[in-house]
């Protein structure tokens, strides 16, 4: 029985590829995002080890919690006085003192060099020679005073030459300093996205606003003194708000924000592959369900000539079997391809990520290869335990068809529980209290797949009437070819049902994404608009949502026709025992915002004074606060202050700039060192004029890290970061459209073998080859429409319950939208219809005729 597997095999290559093809593509999908993660991963490793190289000891600034990147707040530095009492201990043989901080490079149009959301970091250099230092020098000097260096890869891209003379913005108005020279990081061959900018110690000192301050310490020991000793003793010197780890333990340190990103990244697109692997089961299931029903004499003569179902039953697991491992391993490598792709496509929507080459470990091989066969064989049971209940009788009938299961009568029920159950999942995940995030996802998971499986299913009854309606302008537009399409996806509606569930998954997704997506934009939108009261401009930064220094502010406050400005600084504290976000704003705020306030009114806004504070109403709620309530407050820098509630307002369902709790930027900015703006919104004399918008633009040339936008550019602007997301997730999700319009190509090619005979006598009867193809073309398009109609009422369902849970989503239908995917999944149709009906218009009619 293996012979006559595998000849079975060798005998149907071409129903063989197009089935494997859907695996290939879904452990494409695993294998290319663990390539993904592993690359960028072993990327980041190395910039974070290779960081410390030469350091035994890091010495830095004491945050009273973990910090989030980005978020305005940065560890405390320390005076630069302790270098000197380092260098001093007995078992230090060396040690250098560096600032770092956020430094825009100015290109030679005047704008920020910004790659998509990619940090621009600018960092001291003690020495070049310096065990400390991770550079390499490319070409040129390092620098000196009022000079900096540049790495490699921007110098490239802006055409960046030693010698030129470029702007530079840290806290203030861009400084104009001399390259002195070109360097690359370590061994990685490219950091990403990232700008990379050096000075020496005064420079940066300067820039950073940090005069006569460290941030670091890099400390090498003395030769045979340990790690454990020589903490030890720099831990005797240090002020409080500082702290000492070993180099190992520092780079951990600086690895975990990013570890937890890769992590989630990981698991973001293996949940795509999972999906694609979804699909491609039903492909499979579909594809062998009908290569076995079109082999029914074949297994009865088998069984004729002695073969027991056992031995039947073994050698359809046997093709699975070798047909999965096949694809898998076709699959593992095509991941490689895709993870190139996907950096390319990471880069093009402004997401650049380190790379220091393509990394295939061992697990990516064993699970990509593992997952691919076992599902390949899961999908081939069904069909499998089919073709054991061919009796051998049925090798002398003409058109014998396979027995129906004895389970068959049990179908709807089946299907209607497997919904039902599946929407109970789906509602228990979102709707009941305390559950823990593994509970959820479970819930969710497991009813999704429920609901997928159990609409599947019953979507053979909506086969006959979504066929007929459907099908309406295929009888109009293709003739008697049209209506031949149409009574042919009527015919076997099981089979119609299996091709067009695949489609269904996918176009369900995208819908789900898509109302997410309109759901978001709206809420923002309406936010906006409900809280943008009298500013006629916001001053964002050219990313829009990195911090910008105060003192652009400051410069747009003394601009001609501007009435008043106001600040909104955002931050992190620690309250009640938690890391919350904080914001500070100053009286002119007053004048800008509409806020519905629940207790207080909005003179809150301008008279926070030194210990007010006001916070929004969940926060209130979830934490029993009413006005006069304390709210004490712990800062980065470990310092610690009681606020008291002035005020408690209610933001609107797309959120509102301020954090759970908001301060004075006064108590802000004495909290916080180096404290920047993460919006400024101004109100001028006249309003939005072209002489106004002019006027503030001169001022943020000194700024270039800066932006003004009326209130459409800045709402514009802010939903511009989810395009890009959703771009991603489009593509990601359009695999398993990709998986699904090859279940339509193999169940059309399938069926063209099995009618070979019944289109040989439309040809005699007058058919001609163009309606052939027509025909199957009609018929390709109505099987997609039924998968389209049926996801597409699917993934509005699964939004509609999504977005009654989650609170700062309102219902937004994007009509347009779906309409696209409507008309996207009629070119699905047509394009896997291309291959089938050139073959099935090929046919040679007397072959045809005699076609068994």
């Amino acid at each position: 029985m293996t012979a006559f597997a595998l000849r079975g095999l060798l005998g149907r290559k071409l129903r063989t590829v197009l089935t494997a093809i859907a695996i290939v593509l879904g452990v494409a999908t695993v294998s290319g995002t663990y390539v993904l993660t592993d690359s960028i991963n072993n990327a980041f490793h190395s910039i974070f080890f290779e960081t410390r190289q030469g350091s035994d000891v890091v010495v830095s600034g004491k945050s009273a919690f973990d910090l989030t990147g980005d978020s305005g707040v940065t560890a405390p530095s320390f005076n630069e006085s302790l270098l000197q009492k380092v260098r001093a201990l007995p078992d230090v043989a060396e040690a250098d003192g560096s600032v770092n901080g956020q430094a825009q490079l100015i290109g030679k149009n005047g704008k920020a060099i910004v790659y998509g959301g990619a940090p621009n970091l600018g960092f001291s250099i003690a020495r070049g020679e310096s065990r400390f230092n991770p550079l390499q020098l490319v070409s040129g000097t390092w620098p000196k005073a009022n000079e900096v260096v540049v790495d490699k890869s921007t110098a490239s891209k802006e055409d960046i030459k030693v010698g030129q003379v470029i702007g530079v913005q840290a806290l203030g108005p861009v400084e104009r300093l001399r390259v002195s020279g070109i360097v690359k990081f370590g061994s990685v061959s490219t950091i990403g996205g990232a700008t990379l900018s050096g000075f020496d110690l005064p420079t940066a000192q300067h820039l950073f606003g940090k005069p006569g301050k460290l941030d670091e310490i890099a400390v090498a020991a003395d030769q045979g003194v340990s790690d454990p000793k020589l903490l030890g003793e720099i831990r005797s010197v240090l002020p409080a708000g500082t702290q000492a780890r070993s180099a190992q333990a520092q780079s951990r340190e600086d690895s975990k924000e990013t570890d937890s990103f890769i992590s989630f990244l990981q698991k973001f697109l293996l949940g795509f592959g999972g999906v694609a692997l979804f699909v491609g089961s039903f492909v499979i299931a579909n594809s062998l369900s009908i290569t076995i029903a079109q082999r029914t004499r074949e297994f009865a003569t088998l069984r004729t000539l002695g073969a027991s179902r056992g031995q039947v039953l073994r050698s359809i697991v046997l093709e699975a079997l070798v047909m999965g491992i096949l694809a898998s391993v076709v699959g593992l490598f095509a991941g490689l391809a895709l993870a190139k792709g996907l950096f390319s496509l990471f880069d093009a929507v402004g997401f650049t990520l380190p790379n220091n080459g393509l990394t295939l470990e061992t697990r990516t091989i064993v699970v990509a290869l593992l997952v691919g066969i076992v599902v390949t064989l899961l999908a081939s049971l069904r069909p499998a335990l089919r073709a054991t209940r061919v009796p051998p009788i049925a090798a002398v009938r003409e058109g014998a068809t396979l027995p129906e299961s004895r389970f068959a009568r049990f179908r709807l029920p089946a299907a209607i529980l497997l919904t039902v159950l599946g929407f109970g999942g789906l509602l228990a995940g979102l709707f009941v209290p305390d559950l823990g995030t593994g509970q959820i996802l479970l819930y969710m998971l497991g009813g999704a797949l429920l609901v997928f499986f159990g609409i599947a299913l019953l979507s053979v009854r909506l086969v006959g009437p979504l066929a007929w309606t459907l099908g309406w302008p295929a009888t109009k537009i293709g003739g008697a070819a049209g209506a031949l399409a149409r009574d042919n996806s009527r015919r076997n509606p099981q089979r119609t049902a299996s091709t067009a569930s695949a489609l269904m998954i996918g176009l369900a997704l995208v819908t789900l994404v898509s109302l997410l997506a309109a759901g978001i934009v709206s809420s923002f939108r309406g936010a906006v608009k409900d809280i943008w009261k009298n500013a006629d401009y916001a001053i964002t930064a050219q990313n829009n949502f990195n911090p910008i220094p105060i003192a652009a502010s400051e410069a747009i406050a003394k601009t001609p026709g501007v009435v008043a400005v106001a600040n909104v600084r955002a931050g992190e504290a620690l309250a009640f025992g938690n890391k919350i976000a904080i914001t500070g704003v100053d009286p002119p705020s007053q004048r800008m915002f509409n806020l519905d306030w629940k207790e207080g009114s909005p003179a809150v806004l301008g008279t926070l004074g030194d210990d007010g504070a006001f916070v929004d109403k969940d926060y209130a709620k979830s934490h029993h606060l009413t006005l006069g309530s304390p709210v004490p407050l712990t800062f980065a820098n470990n310092t610690k202050e009681l606020f008291t509630v002035k005020g408690i307002f209610d933001p609107p369902t797309g959120g509102s700039p301020f954090g759970r709790v908001t301060i004075s930027d006064a108590s802000f900015d004495r909290h916080v060192p180096e404290p920047q703006n993460l919006y400024s919104f101004v109100l001028m004399r006249g309003g939005q004029t072209a002489a106004n918008e002019a006027a503030l633009d001169r001022t943020l040339k000194d700024f270039p890290n800066a932006k003004a936008a009326t209130r459409q550019k800045f709402i514009d602007n802010q939903i511009s970061g989810l395009s890009s997301v959703l771009n991603i997730l489009y593509v990601l999700l359009a695999l398993s459209v990709v998986v699904s319009l090859f279940g339509i190509v193999n169940t059309l090619v399938l069926t063209v073998f099995e009618r070979t005979r019944e289109i040989g006598m439309l040809r005699a009867i007058g058919m001609t080859r163009r309606q052939v193809r027509r025909m199957i073309r009609h018929e390709s398009v109505i099987t997609a429409l039924i998968g389209a109609a049926i996801g597409i009422a699917l993934g509005i369902v699964l939004a509609v319950l999504l977005i009654a849970r989650v609170d700062f989503i309102v219902l937004s239908v994007p009509v347009g939208q779906l309409v696209v995917f409507a008309i996207a999944s009629i070119f699905v149709g047509i394009i896997a219809a291309i291959f089938p009906a050139r073959r099935a218009a090929r046919l040679n009619v007397l072959e045809a005729l005699q076609y068994e």
